[in-house]
């Protein structure tokens, strides 16, 4: 296989191994059984630029983001990423200085190494990131690691992992960046509570209902070292839920 068409493979590879939120919203998957948000809309800017690009230009621009979503699971610096650029204009013109059949059998065992690198990088971002959140005015941080900060008392009663729920959310990586929001969509979602990330199935049992609350997540009890398209393995990950009610308590 040549080298140019390895790169243009990876994001299906990389898309195929991927967990990414399931609709049944186990505990290993996600948080509550919503929709993905609404991806972001381009700016005047990057609108003007792609105005002047025909449907096909445009669709090679996408496979270009397909391709840097992948590699960046590499984490490559600027040098790295020339090196990449080169062997991709070095097979184009047929020529590449390496035999993939010898260099290539090495991508699969790089790239592991690369993405523990890379979740081990979160990790330790993520602790401090943890460890500030705790100090905050009004922190609570349970034995467990959760990060719970009371935004607005309930009145009413807190649930068990036994119910089922009704919030409204939004969830944010450490650098402020949303991943989802129900607000976004206009919809609370209903779930059972004890079918959830860990941080939510404890996070929630502190709240009471018509309250509101900041929990800031280790990776241990959310996504983990997986992590997920959106959510880079190892990370801590901010949520502020409203606890609208207590449905009914959940089936068995």
């Amino acid at each position: 296989m040549r080298l140019s068409l390895l790169i243009v493979l990876l994001p299906t590879i990389v898309l195929a191994q991927t967990p990414v939120p399931s609709p049944t919203a186990t505990p290993a998957t996600g948080p509550a059984a919503a929709p993905r948000a609404a991806a972001p809309q381009p700016t005047p800017v990057q609108a003007d630029a792609a105005a002047g690009m025909t449907d096909e230009q445009k669709t090679i621009y996408a496979l270009g983001l397909l391709v840097q979503r992948s590699l960046k699971t590499f984490d490559f610096d600027a040098a790295e990423l020339e090196i990449v650029k080169r062997a991709i204009t070095d097979a184009t013109s047929g020529k590449p200085i390496l035999v993939l059949d010898e260099w290539g059998p090495k991508v699969q065992p790089f790239a592991a190494e690369r993405a523990l690198r890379l979740t081990e990088k979160e990790k330790t971002a993520s602790a401090a990131f943890l460890a500030t959140a705790a100090s905050e005015a009004g922190a609570v941080r349970t034995d467990t690691g959760i990060v719970f900060t009371e935004l607005t008392a309930g009145s009413g009663v807190s649930p068990t992992p036994a119910d089922s729920v009704k919030v409204h959310y939004r969830g944010t990586l450490r650098n402020g960046t949303e991943f989802d929001s129900s607000y976004a969509r206009n919809a609370p979602i209903e779930f059972p509570l004890g079918r959830v990330i860990p941080c939510w199935t404890q996070g929630l049992q502190r709240m009471k209902v018509g309250g509101k609350a900041r929990l800031v997540c280790p990776s241990s009890l959310a996504y983990g070292d997986a992590g997920n398209q959106d959510i880079p393995g190892g990370a801590a990950l901010v949520f502020e839920v409203e606890l609208l009610g207590i449905v009914a308590p959940a089936a068995n």
